[in-house]
């Protein structure tokens, strides 16, 4: 059994190295091709990572899958299980939890940008301690424009206000991309950038942004690790004892 399910919600968006560093704190994945039309579980049994897509939450008609990852954020928001939201993953909870979520809004934001800290980050279980400033790739059109009440804001742009924020105690959306590696932005289409260098200021901040975005994922493992323990002795406690 899986200690973490990732769903994957686009054929180039796959868990790259959050996974890898997940994997390093001792959590097996389950990978999902939600894309492919791999059908998503019934219930979930332990943390979940939502990746990212070209697409809107609501965006049944063309991914009618998400109707399921929708279904599945919202169990993951009533029992408390460890969430983490990338991109189209941080819009969907956002949505499911009470927020909205704009398409084409803003002026689009690509490659490795500076993200400002806010202060709530400071009490916060994965983002507590980080610099004020910190880069991160970002790759996206559609946006974020109004968080769930009760919303703790842990990240912000100029250009798009919501990068991080966490619904309750255990589910956490960001608007940014911390499993992308820089080699990744040659393949985007060039629309209204110039790939090269935005690819070489990607490579530029990955000694800043890397060991971050490492430290959150350990972070996020860590509840994960809690959550898989809980459960299996949940199981054990109800299991039937033997003749």
């Amino acid at each position: 059994m899986s200690d973490v399910l990732i769903i994957q919600n686009s054929r180039s968006g796959g868990p790259s190295r959050l996974g890898g560093w997940l994997e390093e704190a001792g959590l097996g994945l389950d990978v999902v091709l939600a894309h492919e039309g791999a059908p998503l579980p019934a219930r979930l049994d332990h943390a979940v990572v939502m990746l990212g897509g070209g697409y809107l939450p609501g965006d049944d008609d063309r991914a009618p899958w998400l109707a399921d990852a929708r279904r599945l954020v919202g169990q993951a928001l009533a029992d408390g299980v460890p969430m983490f939201g990338i991109c189209l993953g941080g819009q969907l909870l956002a949505e499911v939890a009470g927020g909205e979520v704009t398409g084409d809004t803003g002026a689009p934001e690509n490659g490795s940008l500076p993200l400002t800290i806010r202060p709530e980050a400071a009490a916060d279980p994965l983002f507590h301690g980080l610099p004020r400033e910190v880069p991160a790739i970002e790759h996206h059109k559609d946006a974020i424009t109004r968080l769930p009440a009760g919303a703790a804001w842990l990240a912000e742009t100029d250009a798009c206000p919501y990068q991080a924020f966490r619904v309750g105690e255990r589910a956490w959306g960001v608007q940014f991309h911390p499993e992308v590696l820089p080699a990744r932005i040659r393949e985007w289409s060039p629309d209204g950038f110039d790939p090269e260098q935005v690819y070489a200021k990607a490579v530029a901040d990955e000694p800043v942004s890397t060991p971050i975005w490492r430290r959150v994922t350990a972070r996020f493992a860590a509840l994960a690790t809690g959550a898989r323990d809980v459960h299996r002795q949940v199981s054990a406690s109800t299991s039937p004892s033997p003749a």
